[in-house]
């Protein structure tokens, strides 16, 4: 009795069941319907955004990314190695200014190709107008002649003003991420605007036959495909293999794929594809 008659002193639990509450007022934190239903959304995404870059986004950023042309709006430095620049991040302006010292390669205004494109696990590296590799010219090489004397083949250098190429070294400080073309060309566009410049790789596609064309979007290889219309379907392969076939003509495996996996080996003649093989 002397319990229940001194139910609200301390350290006594309430013998009366508390009133329930309304589910709003057991919530005060929580955001409203329409902005809680944005936060999931936007951390879906953000938990996307952390996975790695898979095989099929590489092949759509080489299609639509690799071959375009693009304007300038920020000086890009001639250097040999590239100019690496954080994703994300601001331009580290004494970085660009020390880097532009020793010559630009292409100035605001200019208009340029990517002309390559590599992947590394946590960086893309971006090739400009060539990139800063010097290429081996076979032709300044030939002498035409008889006995130890030959005469060199004269090659002209190309008259006109030559554009130098580039290189811009993307750097996402961890695995590169699975991006789309238009995220890639975001994150060039502290140096690169891709807008109203004309797409080399959807002009290209829209001239070849219309089962080429299907072929590519669905990321196939089709007998009678050229080196490019490979590439543009399936990316650069992972190995390349050249052999002889029983009649002595010189062929060309591209391999995607590592056994016991599915690969798939295309085989060249030539230029052209004559055989496609899938094992899985």
């Amino acid at each position: 009795m002397l319990l229940l008659a001194c139910f609200d002193l301390p350290n006594v639990y309430p013998l009366r069941p508390e009133p329930v509450k309304p589910l709003q007022a057991t919530l005060p934190a929580m955001a409203s319907p329409p902005d809680l239903f944005l936060a999931i959304v936007q951390a879906t995404m953000g938990n996307k955004k952390k996975q790695p870059l898979e095989p099929q986004s590489r092949i759509a950023l080489i299609r639509y990314v690799d071959g375009e042309y693009a304007r300038v709006v920020q000086s890009i430095p001639a250097l040999k190695h590239g100019f690496r620049y954080k994703v994300g991040q601001a331009i580290n302006a004494n970085a660009l200014r020390q880097a532009l010292m020793r010559g630009a390669a292409a100035n605001p205004g200019d208009h340029v190709q990517i002309t390559n494109m590599e992947f590394r696990q946590k960086e893309i590296v971006i090739d400009i107008n060539g990139g800063t590799k010097k290429r081996f010219d076979w032709r300044r090489h030939i002498q035409i002649g008889m006995g130890p004397m030959g005469t060199p083949v004269n090659n002209p250098e190309p008259s006109g003003p030559t554009q130098m190429g580039a290189v811009l070294v993307l750097d996402y400080g961890r695995d590169v991420p699975d991006l789309t073309p238009g995220e890639l060309k975001h994150d060039l566009a502290p140096f690169l605007d891709f807008a109203g410049e004309r797409s080399s790789a959807v002009n290209w596609v829209d001239t070849l036959p219309p089962q080429f064309q299907q072929a590519i979007k669905d990321h196939k290889a089709l007998v009678g495909m050229d080196h490019d219309m490979v590439l543009a379907a399936m990316g650069r392969p992972d190995k390349k293999v050249r052999e002889f076939d029983e009649n002595g003509r010189e062929t060309e495996d591209w391999i995607y794929g590592h056994p016991p996996a599915k690969t798939v080996f295309v085989t060249f003649s030539g230029a052209k594809v004559i055989h496609i093989k899938t094992y899985s």
